[in-house]
Formats: structure tokens, C-alpha cells, sequence
């Protein structure tokens, strides 16, 4: 079996699991920004589904979000939706079925726990085995790094076609695959969205093509996306 973001598999730096690249390093959860700037009010209009424990992890600048909504705490199975900011309000822009770790869901990510971080991340780097889609993020395209992820003809070969790195425990301007552990190797890291395998994964987030295509082209630096994901009741807390 080969290597691949979220599924299972032993494997090389921070890789493990078929879904490629597993979990490997620091976790920055519920008790760290998304990002350094200043933290959403609690007055204002909040994200569908986000109550103020996580709400207050999400800066005030961000006008793009990504929310991972997990079935439950326990539940591969999630749905993914795309939000924007205009004016005050967040407007809908995107929705699609989507698979998170294959236990569920933590608020203390360790690695190899087969479990997705809760809480509220940036989003600033993405990359993939094929060539950029017309990303606004910086887009790494480099097939050998993505592609020794996983071995030909292995069920998980198109996984890395697509990823946008989750800002968990990683260095933000460089590639996704750069497995660099800032908080340490054992609480996790190297968590993506990619390309959705029709399974759980190792921490990773995975949505369809059209909707990895749909963020590459959509999530603006400019706009400073961020990811907000957990099981449903917790999202809500």
C-alpha cells in the first residue's frame, strides 16, 4: 500500500496512512488563532453553526471560510461549505460530501490518533501532483514530491492531485509537503484538504474534485481564508 494524506499506512517524515501523508506534529486546536492578527468579536454575525468557543479562534479580518461540519465526534463523515463575507453577513458560496479522520474528531490532536483537529486554522499554501487550476493561493505543483506519496495503480494515486495545506502545525510560505513540526512531532500535523477518497482519513479533510477545484480557485490571500472544522456539537459550543 502506499502513503496518502489521512488514510492509513506507515510511512516517510510525516507520512502515514494510505491517504498519504498522515498527522505528524504540533496542534494549534482550540487554544490558537487561525492566524496572528486580532480574533473575531463576539458581536457581529458568526458563522451557520459556530458558536463562540470556536468563533473567538477566527480573526476578524478573515472574510473566507471553509466549515468542516463532522456528523459527529465519533463519524468519518462530514460535509464541507464554503462561506464568504459580504457586507456583514456570510453568504453561502459552495457545499460538498466530505470525509474526515476515521475516528472522528479531537480537541488535543496527537499524531497517529486517525482523528481531525477541532478548531480554526488559516489556509495560505496549496499544491498538487497536477498542475495549478488557477489557484490564488501560491501553488506548489511538483508530481515527484505528491506522486512518491502514493505507489501506481494504489487506490489513493489521486489523492495529492489537489491539496491545500491546513495551517496546523506548520510553517506557513512553503510547500504543503515541507514537514517542518514548529510544536513538535507528536501532536500531529501535515493536515491537507484533498481529494476525497470515499473513505475516513488519518486527520485530513477530503471534499470531490469539483470542490477542490471550486477552493483552489476561489480562497484569497487577500480575504484571509480559514478553515473551521469539528463534529457539529462541538462546533456549536
Amino acid at each position: 500500500m502506499a502513503l496518502a494524506c489521512g488514510v492509513l499506512l506507515a510511512g516517510t517524515a510525516a507520512c502515514t496512512g494510505a491517504d498519504g501523508h498522515t498527522s505528524r506534529a504540533g496542534a494549534p486546536g482550540l487554544n490558537n488563532p487561525a492566524a496572528s492578527g486580532s480574533l473575531g468579536p463576539e458581536a457581529g454575525p458568526r458563522l451557520p453553526g459556530v458558536g463562540s468557543r470556536i468563533w473567538k479562534r477566527v480573526p476578524a479580518d478573515s472574510r473566507q471560510a471553509v466549515v468542516v461540519y463532522g456528523d459527529d465526534r465519533d463519524s468519518a463523515e462530514s460535509t464541507v461549505v464554503l462561506y464568504e463575507k459580504q457586507d456583514t453577513a456570510w453568504k453561502r458560496a459552495g457545499s460538498w460530501p466530505a470525509h474526515n479522520g476515521r475516528l472522528g474528531w479531537t480537541t488535543d490532536h496527537h499524531m497517529d490518533d486517525e482523528r481531525s483537529p477541532v478548531g480554526a486554522f488559516s489556509l495560505t499554501d496549496a499544491g498538487g501532483s497536477l498542475k495549478d487550476p488557477g489557484s490564488r493561493l501560491p501553488y506548489w505543483y511538483d508530481d515527484n514530491a505528491f506522486a512518491s506519496m502514493t505507489e501506481e495503480g494504489d487506490e489513493h494515486a489521486h489523492d495529492f492531485d489537489y491539496v491545500i495545506a491546513i495551517d496546523y502545525n506548520r510553517l506557513k510560505g512553503v510547500p504543503p509537503f515541507d514537514w517542518s513540526r514548529p510544536q513538535g512531532v507528536e501532536k500531529g500535523g501535515g493536515i491537507w484538504l484533498h481529494l476525497d477518497h470515499g473513505d475516513g482519513t488519518s486527520a485530513c479533510v477530503t471534499v470531490p474534485e469539483s470542490g477542490m477545484r471550486t477552493l483552489l480557485r476561489t480562497l484569497d490571500p487577500r480575504l484571509h481564508p480559514v478553515v473551521v472544522m469539528g463534529d457539529r456539537e462541538r462546533l456549536s459550543a
